[in-house]
């Protein structure tokens, strides 16, 4: 008989194997397949709701160029993508980046990194609950074909009312588990991106039969991104760029529930990922073919309609008739991200929960439906009453805060790449794609969104910076911005004392990947 060799050698790792202290959380197991996942990760994007709020936005900035923005948004992204995927091969945690960056760089480090998705997604929440009630009464006002009707969205008490509902009732399907989530998901994920195909082949119709005076022949020149101005709009289009792809990480929070849980959410996160900036290439060149990206009429970068480019191109493009089915499609993706956004949150909070680093009550799993109950209903009931609040205070105050969201994202993803590289350090000598997939791929991701982090935080000082506010001369978005950081920090120190096992390391332990046992 040959005899083992159990002696490890030099250098050898595994990345297939969860660490021992990474704990399961009593979570529906094989609720999501490869397809479900890839659903969720492009519902809580929200590509048609993405598109009508930053468009025209992104055109204003950049101009012509807006189809490389969004390729060069997608390459940072997609970067970080590869660090989720090697991360979550590693350790299926629905924790995610608190527990991954908890594993490279420590228990303080990580439980920021948890903080700053969390803050993210509920401001996110509060705004996708905005916009759906927006469109619920407009789309209301367009098939009745009374104004007044669509002007209840400018009765401060209608318009919370009307928010809060919608977000009880994405809260109760979220809370009814993954199964539910799915079949909504598919009905309405389908539905927006049938529209979505319908405006673009009518678009480029339009663009063929010379419809509007302002409309431009196709340029390759269109992709450079090194044809744009200035840096400062640079920067500018690829923030709102990055903030078009964010949400497709909600394909691992669901990794504990995914059949396949190593693989699976690593592959339908890159599924998510082409589905959106095809979908997001093919809009922005057919629009910009047919209207132009001009600051006047129906141009892409007038300033009256920026804000909202479906609204002013609905009828123009697709007819009076079809053109209800844009303001469907809006409505749809709004809603459809509203719910499944709930699930990255409620997931890292039940992570936190379960490895001490929140309080206990939000580790409990609901018996039945098999879901973060107690995390998902806090969820909810925390970005009704910041929604409510920010809506009484100020309309500004509401606007800032929704522009300060892009610091949170770079900060929390650009931490998480940079946590792939380290955990997995021991192993980048190991081949070539150990090198590029855990090491160099997540770098330059990281670095991309921490540049793009640090030059939105010199950019909000100035008071010009989102809606003009200011708190003592500096712009009111670096003060939410920075604010909303800081008060995570302030929360952590009282969380230490309450919970000093984690903070300790003894909870979730600092590590690389564990040595392989050869024969």
């Amino acid at each position: 008989m040959t005899q083992l060799d159990v002696r490890p050698r030099v250098g050898d790792t595994v990345s297939g194997v969860a660490e021992g202290d990474v704990r399961g959380k009593g979570l529906g197991k094989g609720s999501v397949g490869l397809v479900g996942s890839a659903v969720i990760g492009i519902s809580t994007v929200a590509p048609v709701y993405c598109l009508t709020s930053t468009l025209g936005s992104t055109a204003g900035e950049v101009g012509m160029q807006m189809p490389a923005i969004f390729l060069a948004g997608f390459l940072p992204m997609l970067l970080v993508a590869f660090a989720y995927r090697e991360l979550n091969k590693a350790m299926p945690d629905c924790g995610t980046s608190f527990t991954w960056t908890v594993k490279a760089f420590g228990p303080r480090i990580g439980w920021m990194c948890g903080w700053g998705l969390v803050i993210a997604t509920i401001i996110v929440l509060s705004n996708l609950a905005g916009v759906a009630t927006s469109y619920f009464w407009l789309l209301a006002g367009e098939i009745t074909g009374n104004e007044s009707i669509a002007a209840l969205d400018d009765n401060k008490l209608v318009h919370i009312v009307t928010c809060l509902t919608l977000i009880a009732a994405a809260t109760a399907i979220s809370y009814r588990g993954m199964t539910a989530t799915k079949g909504v998901q598919y009905t309405l994920v389908g539905l927006q991106l049938a529209v979505l195909a319908i405006f673009v082949a009518m678009a480029f119709q339009k663009a063929a039969a010379g419809s509007f005076d302002t409309g431009l022949d196709f340029s390759w020149s269109w992709m450079n991104p090194f044809a744009v101005e200035s840096m400062a709009a640079f920067t500018a289009g690829l923030s709102l760029s990055i903030f078009m792809y964010w949400g497709w990480d909600a394909c691992l929070a669901t990794n504990e529930e995914t059949t396949g849980s190593a693989k699976t959410p690593g592959r339908a996160s890159l599924i998510a990922m082409i589905v959106l900036v095809g979908s997001y290439l093919a809009t922005g060149v057919a629009a910009q073919m047919a209207v132009g990206s001009g600051t006047t009429g129906l141009g892409l970068g007038n300033p009256e309609t920026s804000d909202n480019v479906f609204a002013a191109l609905a009828g123009p493009v697709m007819g009076p008739m079809l053109g209800i089915l844009l303001f469907v499609a809006v409505l749809a993706s709004a809603t459809a991200s509203l719910q499944t956004t709930f699930i990255p949150v409620a997931r890292t909070v039940l992570a936190m929960s379960t490895y001490e680093a929140l309080p206990p009550s939000y580790a409990k799993v609901h018996e039945r439906f098999k879901t973060p109950g107690r995390a998902t209903v806090m969820a909810g009931v925390a970005t009704g009453v910041f929604y409510t609040v920010m809506t009484l205070v100020s309309e500004n105050v509401l606007t800032d805060t929704i522009f300060a969201l892009g610091l949170m994202i770079c900060f929390y993803y650009s931490l998480t790449a940079f946590a792939c590289a380290w955990y997995f350090r021991g192993e980048l000598r190991r081949s070539a794609r150990d090198l590029f997939f855990k090491g160099v791929f997540p770098v330059l991701g990281g670095l991309l969104l921490a540049t793009v982090f640090f030059k939105t935080l010199i950019d909000m000082w100035n008071p010009s910076y989102g809606s003009g506010s200011t708190v003592l001369g500096v712009g009111s978005v670096f003060v939410i911005g920075v604010g909303l950081l800081a008060l995570g920090l302030v929360i952590m120190i009282v969380t230490e004392r309450r919970s000093p096992a984690f903070f300790r390391g003894e909870v979730l332990t600092k590590s690389t990947p564990a040595l392989v046992v050869e024969d």
